[in-house]
């Protein structure tokens, strides 16, 4: 599945005054939240409920006192984002959204709002990727992982921190992939293949016949080329926009022994000439992403499922078979009918040769509490192969 990447910008700052001094930094934000316009100094002394309400307004607390602190005060402030309005003897209870789609776009309403509020406790970088805070961990081998070589000192939120160091324990011990019978270790950034009922199909769909060349298109991880290069096809070309995708792709198949049948090319979508087999797992959800590692999970107005689509059949090689796999999650929500994806593969030259179904098995859809549980539990991700017509 592929990930999405913005060009480079001129580097953001922040500003702030500190002891009387007018300050700033470099300003870095993974997500692409701009820099606070407002800052004010926290430390240990700062109450959890002053912080709350100076977040929610936009206002963001730069960290000087101990880092644990700083870590129990971010829970802090997402117990008061999570039981917001739910307390209270005069609190009504929330009105039940009238649709399912209404029900998506105020739950990623709520994520967005949540995720800025928690953004605005900000923790500094120095020389190295040091942090110069009391009881601060070391993180310079997550940093590094992340951003890459040390530029200069900067200004991050501690959520995002947090999220550095999450991911570089994701690569340390992989995703466990039962088709593989090995491990995945997913770079930050890059989407882990957590929802096995994919690559599982992948693994067990019979190949067309003598196949020895396959395209994935948008290679992620590098799990479905390495599913298919274990299969015995002797050649895949795989394709992604995004470096640390190819980056992460090219570990893996290393570590699974299979880099020399799998070559790894910079594209949106489609390499150059046609194969037998062509297999792309594009972003399920019709939706605006909130940071780059969600574009491998929305895909606005279905830009990549389209453009699969309307260029297949140009790259197919007679009697050839493509593979799209997707979940019917968006149906469910409202935002595609399956009307829709059947009239763009009709309108691409493409039939419909076989369809296999499989429920997820991810615990998410059989989470009652979750707002979209109903369109989760209803949810049927599918290989449909496709040729021309």
């Amino acid at each position: 599945m592929s990930v999405h990447t913005s060009p480079a910008s001129a580097p953001l700052h922040i500003h702030w005054e500190e002891n009387g001094e007018q300050r700033s930094a470099r300003w870095r934000s993974e997500a692409g939240m701009p820099p606070p316009k407002r800052v004010v100094i926290a430390d240990d002394r700062t109450n959890a409920d002053v912080a709350y309400r100076l977040a929610c307004e936009g206002t963001a607390l730069l960290w000087r006192g101990d880092f644990q602190n700083a870590r129990q005060l971010l829970q802090a402030l997402a117990r008061r984002a999570d039981h917001k309005g739910k307390t209270g003897k005069k609190a009504k209870p929330a009105k039940a959204p009238a649709t399912p789609t209404e029900a998506f776009h105020l739950h990623r309403q709520a994520q967005s709002q949540r995720a800025r509020t928690l953004a605005m406790l900000l923790i500094p970088f120095e020389e190295g990727y040091t942090i110069p805070l009391r009881r601060a961990p070391d993180i310079k081998l997550a940093c590094n992982e992340a951003y890459g070589r040390y530029e200069e000192p900067f200004i991050a939120s501690m959520r995002e921190l947090l999220g550095l160091i999450g991911a570089h324990e994701w690569r340390r011990t992989g995703v466990e992939i039962p088709a593989l019978g090995a491990r995945i270790h997913p770079h930050y950034g890059v989407f882990s293949p957590v929802r096995g009922e994919y690559v599982q199909m992948v693994a067990d769909v019979p190949l067309p016949k003598g196949v020895t060349l396959a395209f994935d298109i948008g290679v992620g991880t590098g799990v479905l080329s390495a599913v298919l290069a274990k299969r015995g096809i002797a050649r895949v070309v795989a394709t992604d926009q995004d470096q640390r995708a190819l980056s992460c792709a090219r570990e893996n198949l290393a570590l699974l022994g299979v880099d020399e049948q799998v070559e790894l090319l910079v594209a949106d979508l489609f390499p150059e000439g046609r194969a037998p087999l062509v297999v792309c797992n594009p972003p399920w959800v019709p939706a605006r992403p909130s940071s780059p590692i969600e574009y491998a999970v929305y895909d606005p107005d279905s830009r990549m499922l389209r453009g699969f689509l309307s260029g297949l059949s140009a790259h197919l090689t007679p009697g050839g078979e493509g593979w799209l796999i997707l979940s019917d999650l968006a149906e469910h929500l409202g935002l595609r009918p399956r009307e829709q994806l059947l009239e763009w593969i009709a309108a691409a030259g493409l039939k419909v040769i076989d369809r296999i179904d499989v429920r997820p098995v991810h615990p998410r859809a059989a989470d009652a509490t979750d707002p979209l549980h109903a369109a989760r539990a209803a949810e049927v991700t599918s290989l449909w192969k496709l040729a021309a017509a």
